[in-house]
């Protein structure tokens, strides 16, 4: 069979298996596989580097469907190619307990590197990926061995590029050079409501060209085309690229081609047999494979076997001529930390005037800094309130991709996709920080690290009312309980010094979701320790910090962050007048929670009902611990412009309210 024959079956099979499924779920789009097929075909079958036997070996390409809504294509890719995707996985499409969910979901589908479906997510989580191979291959390549050598590609959409988080990582991109990202966009001009002459009129082209993004137009239905513009691509190696395919969305669909209408929907069993006949395919098959194609796409299954061993045998010698780098290389990939890495940790000494944990945090990273030569973070152009700057470390910027510190600008949607990216990519441990009121920027990206399971760790600093005179704009009062109420996200918000850095043990060898450190503006009183309130007690979420003088308290203080002074005062006050209180610090509910039934009993006592909760946030989500009977002392409106201290008091966030609040119980 003539070769541009054998493609157009492949590209046809690829576009059948996604029609078929849709219709089989009754839902699903069938409208974007259908049109980008013939661009994923061409990048799949010549240059995708990968093997379906070995998902996830090290220097493999990375493939990101960014456009998460055309997940049949991505399934019947990995289908085709040999990936443990089965046609009866390929028919359960959508259906419960499937590996081919409604969006790709890494960790379920061998062979989805990220999860999307939110619009710009991939798109942003790509430039992290591309971040890594460029950090990786600067560190580890030698002039006799190039160990590192692969790309990320993604197929974008409309929707993706019209994000906001598009034009940040976009920027972020080209600022940084990242010639081994490449962006193939299914230019087929057609969103849910219609035409995108209706919302979207830019010159996407120019825009990008701004950026500093390598720049081509072509036919997205030309397989010569496709191919060269790749190989352009390629060449442009100290520039993103972006190849702007110009597509028709449900591609050979007599009624629907070039319609919203084949976007969201099943195309209908009339207008499948109408398709089906333009591609000259059996209209009365369904799912069908035929075994020229099948073997065609399979080919992938050998050439990934012999590059994944070319690569193994290169690292085999790497590892034999550098025998700490190869280590080194493998502790990266593997997550592997220092085994001392408690006794890096800095031990702060008791003092009533203390430091903010801010700084605090900042002393951690710059005990830890030269251990942990993948730690990669920075700000989003605050590192000098976040304190997430290693000193004496470089900055990543092109030419430069081992700088450990990067500058992420004022692009908190950007920073937080590129730290998942990063993590999923492996082989760094990616943070970053800005202020905790700006998570309303980043949760999107947040609760796509948790829903991934990916160890991304977020520094957010001026963490409450504390932050004083920048007022209400920048007081995160709902933030605690919101993030919270994520699940798999472990939200830390130490009461000291030495907390903090506990804190930062437990972000580190955390592997499976990411971690947020709340943290302080203001100084924080560093507490005396002994063997009764040892500070590994973080780590079970909740401790007790200065236990009652009887076995049973008369009353329990709980609190986190920067009030755990407050309960340790009014402990004090309490006590002088016949009352015998527990303080409890509590920086985790999700740590605590995840305790024994017995440690969380001795912690807090079930016959002890009188119970008093203080934190500078909303109260919402307190009742858990507090019951029924106890009061929690919080702030449920917004805040003010103040100096903070003033602020503590006018709100009520005082020893005396605290006291007062105990004695009424």
């Amino acid at each position: 069979m003539p070769a541009s024959n054998l493609d157009q079956l492949c590209v046809n099979t690829i576009r059948t298996l996604s029609i078929d499924a849709v219709q089989k779920a009754n839902s699903g789009h069938p409208g974007m596989p259908m049109g980008t097929a013939d661009i994923a075909y061409v990048l799949w079958t010549k240059f995708l580097k990968h093997n379906p036997k070995n998902p996830n070996w090290y220097d493999r390409d990375r493939f990101i469907l960014s456009a998460g809504h055309g997940s049949m294509l991505l399934y019947s890719l990995l289908h085709l190619t040999g990936y443990e995707v089965s046609i009866e996985d390929i028919k359960n499409f959508r259906q419960w307990e499937s590996i081919t969910p409604g969006h790709p979901e890494v960790g379920m589908t061998p062979g989805v590197e990220t999860t999307t479906g939110p619009l710009g997510q991939g798109f942003a989580t790509g430039v992290g990926m591309a971040m890594a191979e460029a950090f990786l291959a600067s560190k580890f390549n030698t002039t006799e061995a190039t160990l590192i050598d692969h790309y990320t590609y993604a197929i974008v959409s409309d929707g993706d590029l019209m994000e906001g988080i598009s034009h940040e990582s976009g920027s972020l991109a080209g600022h940084l050079k990242l010639g081994k990202l490449i962006y193939l966009y299914d230019s087929n001009q057609i969103s849910i409501d219609g035409s995108t002459d209706i919302t979207f009129t830019e010159d996407v082209a120019k825009r990008f060209e701004a950026y500093g993004w390598h720049i081509q137009t072509v036919d997205g239905h030309d397989h010569d085309e496709i191919e060269q513009s790749i190989k352009n691509a390629k060449a442009a190696t100290d520039q993103p690229s972006l190849i702007i395919c110009k597509t028709h969305i449900g591609f050979g669909s007599p009624n629907k081609q070039d319609s919203s209408s084949s976007h969201g929907s099943p195309l209908g069993e009339d207008e499948i047999k109408l398709t089906k006949q333009n591609y000259n395919w059996d209209v009365d098959a369904q799912f069908l494979a035929p075994e020229e194609a099948r073997t065609h796409f399979q080919q992938a299954i050998e050439s990934g076997a012999q590059s994944n061993k070319a690569w193994d045998d290169l690292f085999a010698s790497y590892s034999s001529a550098n025998p700490d780098l190869g280590r080194q290389f493998q502790d990266f990939m593997n997550h592997v930390l220092p085994e001392n890495l408690s006794d890096l940790l800095p031990v702060f000494e008791e003092s009533e005037s203390g430091v903010a944990s801010r700084k605090a945090s900042g002393q951690v990273l710059a005990a830890l800094a030269d251990t942990l030569p993948n730690l990669i973070g920075g700000s989003a152009d605050l590192a000098g309130s976040n304190n997430t700057t290693l000193s004496g470390k470089d900055y990543f910027v092109s030419g430069t991709s081992t700088g450990q510190n990067v500058h992420y600008g004022v692009r908190e949607h950007a920073m937080a996709a590129a730290l998942n990216g990063m993590a999923l990519h492996k082989g760094v441990i990616p943070y970053a920080g800005t202020f905790f009121v700006f998570t309303d920027y980043m949760r999107p990206s947040i609760r796509l690290a948790a829903l991934m399971k990916v160890p991304s760790i977020f520094v957010l600093t001026h963490d409450s009312i504390g932050l004083g005179e920048d007022g209400p704009t920048h007081q995160p009062i709902e933030h605690l309980a919101s993030l919270r109420a994520m699940p798999n996200v472990l939200v830390l918000r130490p009461a000291d010094a030495n907390e903090v850095s506990q804190a930062w043990k437990v972000a580190l060898e955390r592997t499976d979701g990411p971690t947020l450190l709340v943290l302080t503006r203001q100084n924080l009183p560093t507490f005396a320790r002994n063997k009764s309130n040892d500070v590994s007690g973080v780590q079970k979420g909740a401790y007790i910090l200065s236990d009652s003088e009887n076995d049973v308290p008369d009353v329990l203080l709980l609190s986190t962050g920067s009030e755990v002074q407050l309960a340790m005062s009014a402990q004090k006050d309490l006590r002088s007048k016949g009352v015998d209180a527990r303080v409890v610090s509590m920086p985790s509910w999700e740590l605590f929670e995840r305790q024994s039934k017995d440690y969380k009993d001795k912690v807090l006592p079930p016959s002890v009902k009188k119970r008093v909760a203080i934190e500078a946030g909303s109260t919402f989500g307190w009742e858990r611990w507090i019951g029924s009977e106890g009061i929690a002392i919080g702030v449920d409106h917004f805040g003010e412009s103040a100096p903070y201290q003033v602020l503590f008091k006018e709100f009520g966030i005082t020893t005396e309210k605290v006291v007062e609040a105990a004695l009424s119980l």
